[in-house]
């Protein structure tokens, strides 16, 4: 047995984390409290496991996991919202604008702070 071969184990072995009934909550109540929200799957890595990203209308936005693909379908589906693939279509520039947003607003606190 290598060096790798025990970490490849250990990581296969729990260290990533499943979708949970609290994701789904937390999926369902952020979708019901904006408008315009859409959903993007993000597919699984070595790292984390398949993962959805709601995007509401401004761009504001929270990731969780999911169980799969076909799971963040139909969640979407359930909630009537459309639903993408990150890998085909990327993320929309709302996402991005609101990211900035976001970043400009942290660093005038941290000004505001520091004076």
């Amino acid at each position: 047995m290598g060096l790798f071969d025990r970490l490849r184990r250990r990581r296969r072995s729990g260290v990533l984390r499943g979708a949970s009934s609290q994701d789904s909550d937390h999926l369902r109540d952020w979708a019901a409290q904006r408008q315009g929200v859409e959903a993007y799957i993000e597919p699984r890595t070595t790292v984390t496991e398949t993962t959805v990203v709601l995007i509401a209308h401004d761009g504001e936005w929270t990731r969780r996991r999911v169980d799969s693909p076909d799971a963040a379908h139909r969640f979407a589906r359930g909630l009537g919202m459309p639903c993408y693939e990150v890998s085909k279509v990327g993320y929309p520039q709302r996402m991005r604008d609101y990211q900035a947003r976001q970043r400009v607003l942290r660093d005038r606190e941290r000004r505001r702070e520091l004076d």
